[in-house]
Parts: C-alpha cells; sequence; structure tokens
C-alpha cells in the first residue's frame, strides 16, 4: 500500500496523529450527532462566541441546530460519577467566520478531561497541548496564562465590573497607558494600580517569570493561584517542555468561560492560534454538573 503521509492532506495526517497520541494517555474516541436541540445552546449562549447559530425544525416539531461548540455536547452528554472522564474527538462544528463574516464548517480535534481535575489533569492536558503543537511543527509556543490571578487582582484592585472589562480589553492588547487611565477614572489606589499594570507585563519562560509571581500573592485565592502554577510547571520541566510555554497575562480569555488554567497555541507560519483552551469549572456548575472540567481543541482549518 502506498505511503499514507503521501496521500493525506496535512490536516488528515494531524487528525490521526494527534488521535494515535490522545489514545495513548486514555482519552477515548468521542462521537456525537452533528446537531443538538437548540435550546442547549440557548441556556448557554454566554459561552458560545456569537449568538448566531444554524438552526431546522426536525420532523417531530423540535427546534435543532447545527452544533457550533463540542464541549457543550460533551458536557451535556457525559455521566460523571467519580474519578476523571477522558474524552477524544475530532469533529466539524459551524460558526460564523472572522474573516468573512459568514458562516463556515471548521474541523476541531481536542480532547475533555471532566471530573475530579486536580493539578495532576491539568499538567496532562497541558502536556498534551503541548505534545499536539510539536506533532504539527517544530517551531511552535504554548502560551499559559492563570485566570484566577488576573481576576483575583483585578477584584482586589476593587474595580466595578466595566471597569474590568475595559481593564481586560486593555490587558488584551497590553495597553498599560489604558489600564492606568481605568484605574485613575475608579479612583483606584496608586499601590493596586501598579499591580494592575503589572499584569501586562507578565512574559517569559515559566523559569524567567514564576519569580515575578510572588508580588501578586494579595489575597489567599492568587496565592494559591500561583503557588498551583508553579507546582504545574516544575512537573512540566521534568517533562522537558518547560521551553517552549510562555507565560502571559495578556491571555485573558473569556470570564464568562473560562476560570483557572488558560492556553493558546501557535506554531510558526500561521499569524492565528491554532489551539486554545482552558478550565470551564463555571461552564459546569451552570449545566448542574458536580465536576471540573478542562479541555483544548486543535483547529485544523488554520493548517
Amino acid at each position: 500500500m502506498e505511503n499514507l503521509t503521501k496521500i493525506l492532506t496535512r490536516d488528515e495526517e494531524a487528525v490521526f496523529t494527534l488521535r494515535a497520541l490522545y489514545n495513548k494517555y486514555g482519552y477515548s474516541k468521542y462521537k456525537m450527532s452533528k446537531f443538538e436541540e437548540y435550546d442547549l445552546y440557548v441556556r448557554n449562549k454566554d459561552f458560545l462566541p456569537s449568538e448566531n447559530i444554524i438552526t431546522f425544525t426536525d420532523t417531530d416539531g423540535r427546534l435543532l441546530a447545527l452544533k457550533p461548540d463540542v464541549t457543550l455536547s460533551i458536557i451535556k452528554n457525559s455521566r460523571v460519577t467519580e474519578g476523571v472522564f477522558k474524552a477524544q474527538y475530532n469533529e466539524n462544528i459551524y460558526r460564523i467566520s472572522k474573516g468573512t463574516n459568514s458562516f463556515k464548517e471548521f474541523m476541531q480535534v481536542g480532547l475533555e478531561c471532566l471530573g475530579a481535575v486536580g493539578n495532576k489533569e491539568l499538567t496532562e492536558v497541558i502536556l498534551l497541548a503541548a505534545k499536539s503543537l510539536d506533532l504539527i511543527s517544530e517551531s511552535n509556543v504554548l502560551e499559559i496564562s492563570h485566570l484566577d490571578i488576573t481576576y483575583g487582582i483585578l477584584d482586589y484592585a476593587g474595580l466595578s465590573e466595566d471597569g474590568k472589562k475595559k481593564i481586560l480589553d486593555c490587558l488584551g492588547k497590553k495597553n498599560v497607558s489604558g489600564i492606568e487611565e481605568v484605574c485613575i477614572s475608579e479612583s483606584v489606589e496608586s499601590e493596586k494600580t501598579e499591580l494592575v499594570k503589572k499584569l501586562a507585563s507578565v512574559y517569559g519562560t515559566p523559569e524567567t517569570v514564576m519569580p515575578a509571581l510572588d508580588v501578586f500573592k494579595v489575597t489567599k485565592e492568587t496565592t494559591s493561584a500561583v503557588e498551583q502554577l508553579a507546582e504545574i510547571f516544575a512537573e512540566l520541566k521534568e517533562n522537558g517542555i518547560s521551553k517552549k510555554l510562555c507565560v502571559d497575562f495578556s491571555l485573558v480569555g473569556d470570564m464568562k468561560y473560562y476560570n483557572g488554567i488558560a492556553m493558546k497555541g501557535f506554531v510558526d507560519g500561521i499569524p492565528s492560534g491554532i489551539l486554545s483552551g482552558g478550565q470551564y469549572d463555571n461552564m459546569m456548575l451552570k449545566m448542574k454538573k458536580n465536576a471540573r472540567g478542562v479541555g483544548f481543541a486543535v483547529y485544523l482549518d488554520e493548517l
């Protein structure tokens, strides 16, 4: 038989290699329908990148939707009773394309870990995200942030909800002067303003950045988050991948979607991120699941 690498497209080859990687770590293939009841997305629209969804009426009168998200379906249909539930998938989703502002079919390969998710599971998911990038390109970087530190500092500064949104926008753009203006407009103390501004300067490998994070140990929550990052990075260093990790607190994610660890992956030659993910305990809570969750998706259409 002809060598498969000669006849497979780049994204097809990536599907097989990524599936083999995830299977090695105990993530079982999870297959789902192309559509879900529209009500699932109405009830959880805050967790979607857009409210625009392709819908149609089934023969029994139910309103169905072509799925714009995989994670919601896995959470809805999973039965986590004890331990952890590990699932991997390769599915098409249907969303508005940022480039064309019209609906487009996107292919995703990813994994989800639900249940009693602790540092061990978080470390494994980050490790698999880094290994996924390596399988696609040797020239890559995985950006890591801890949203409990970011949001904890914003709470500590006493910012209003509107102020927090403005700060997050400035933080995503590393706009330090903008951060200062928002803090001044909300009469934030100068010492706390400097602490918020420091969030924008966090950037570099774990070895260079971690010593500087002690300044954020101002509350019980932020102290716990800094210590959690230190523990996870120590374990990842033993796995030999810490040099391809970059701590970057300008990676703010979505306050309604992610909490804790957030990540985004890049490979050389593609300007936008091809991997994104993180913890989504808030989503699990909203969907009445007594469990925690973490995962990521690789966007193969970018290849």
